[in-house]
């Protein structure tokens, strides 16, 4: 068992860690990454990515189901749910081979097995409880990521009572779908069963749907489901669930104070995540660790020095993209690069792809008259821009929130067909620190759904054209 030497080592190969391990190579640091199962981590294997295949799939199977409305005829719709699943693993598989080329590529050094710190500057690889190798480094970076939570009476058993890696991997399409928790996870699973044909409902214990988004767009969203046929319950908790002659049934603790029996063919469990900071060698160690997750600083440095974290592992918004630029802001203030600036989440967008997609960047509306904001607000509707009523998607909604007094922005919020897309607009905006001056001054190309977004931030002025 040989000791092998680098400048840096990294614990998970998910996008945070794999995307470090490169930027460092990049760098001129000899790197490796441990990674015990797949590279791409569970964004790219069992979250993000194959979960877009399936919402892929339902989007077409949708605009099936309404071709009439396009003058287009269509019979005998229909699908296989193998091939569904089996489409959305091997775009999985595909993206998990990509990474494996690109750390190849770096000459980033991979092994196989479990990583965790073994002393100072050191990390021990094990595969299924054996020696793999004994790696030093001045730097380690851990980047074990997350798994699902589970709640007393709520465990999931894998086969009814799902997580979303089960989910993903449906063997037959239910009939009838709880969903448990309705953040972007939950949303998601709900409107792809929904839109494939399920019975879905959806449990929330807060007041609203999505309730990180804006509470407009909350609002609009809840709407938009509801339509769809969803029946959503608010302020209510699933106290247990059993399950039992190949159903689910759950005990519903209603926002009145009322119980509910609801029996369904699956449940899945969308009620958070936890950090896997377990069995990584923190003991002895000065890593903090807040309610599973690791405290980092704003250059994700632990307690520990040399010791380093990024992505799911430390605190939120849990997101593939912010994992990314951890890792990157991480590596080079390690390399010494000049002018790293450290992450501002209020420059994260957020995305959820469910029918219509969810997207967001910056402050709500309340948040930002509670940080002491005087604000002005614009909204412009999906129904007033001639794109989106040409591609038959009318709903939705863009809203602005500026500071009334210096014309910041301080946050967009979007609901309607490809905000997801869109989001990154605003992103630049106040990454770039703009005010509603330039954004007034930009022009946005006709026709296009970006117009909205040029539409809202003139409304916030009283300055609207199209509506």
């Amino acid at each position: 068992m040989a000791d092998t030497t680098f400048d840096l080592v990294v614990i998970g190969g998910g996008p945070g860690g794999y995307v470090a391990a490169i930027r460092a190579a990049q760098l001129g640091l000899k790197t490796a990454c441990v990674e015990r199962e797949h590279l791409g981590g569970i964004c790219l294997n069992w979250g993000c990515i194959p979960t877009k295949a399936l919402l892929r799939t339902s989007e077409i199977y949708h605009l099936m189901q309404n071709a009439g409305e396009f003058g287009l005829k269509v019979d005998g719709i229909g699908f296989d749910v193998a091939k569904v699943v089996k489409r959305s693993r091997q775009v999985a598989g595909q993206l998990s081979a990509g990474v494996k080329h690109l750390l190849k590529k770096n000459k980033v050094t991979v092994f196989d097995g479990d990583g965790k710190l073994a002393g100072n500057g050191k990390v021990a690889v094990a595969k299924d409880g054996k020696p793999v190798a004994d790696l030093t480094a001045k730097h380690i970076i851990l980047a074990t990521g997350a798994r699902a939570r589970s709640l007393p009476g709520l465990e999931p058993d894998g086969k009814l009572i799902w997580t979303y890696k089960e989910a993903m991997v449906p063997d037959t399409m239910p009939k009838s779908l709880l969903v448990i928790g309705s953040g972007a996870i939950g949303i998601e699973f709900a409107s792809f069963y929904r839109t494939m044909g399920a019975e879905v409902t959806v449990v929330e214990v807060l007041d609203r749907v999505l309730p990180v988004e804006d509470e407009e767009i909350s609002a609009f969203a809840h709407k938009a489901f509801e339509k769809q046929g969803m029946r959503i319950l608010t302020g209510a908790t699933v106290e247990q669930l059993k399950a039992s002659g190949g159903k689910v049934t759950a005990s519903i603790k209603l926002k009145d104070g009322k119980t509910e029996s609801l029996t369904t063919e699956r449940a899945i469990l969308a009620v958070g995540i936890v950090g896997n900071v377990e069995n990584i060698g923190l003991e002895g160690t000065k890593v903090k660790v807040d309610r599973s997750h690791v405290v980092i600083d704003e250059y994700c440095r632990t307690g520990e020095p040399g010791v380093y974290a990024i992505g799911d592992l430390c605190g939120p918004p849990w997101l593939a993209h912010k994992a990314m630029h951890e890792g990157v802001i991480c590596v080079e203030k390690i390399a010494g690069v000049k002018d790293v600036h450290p992450m501002d989440v209020r420059n994260v967008p957020g995305c959820t792809y469910c029918w219509p997609q969810v997207a967001s960047v910056g402050l709500t509306e309340a948040a930002a008259k509670e940080q002491g904001h005087a604000v002005k607000v614009g909204r412009f509707p999906f129904i007033g821009n001639g794109k989106a009523i040409a591609l038959g998607e009318p709903d939705g909604l863009i809203k602005t929130v500026f500071d009334a007094k210096t014309g910041e922005l301080l946050g967009a919020h979007m609901v309607g067909a490809e905000v997801t897309e869109l989001i990154q607009g605003y992103t630049i905006a106040k990454t770039m620190e703009t005010t509603e001056a330039e954004l007034m001054h930009t022009i946005f190309p006709h026709p296009t759904i970006s117009e909205a977004m040029h539409e809202s931030v003139l409304d916030a002025y009283g300055q609207t054209l199209h509506f």
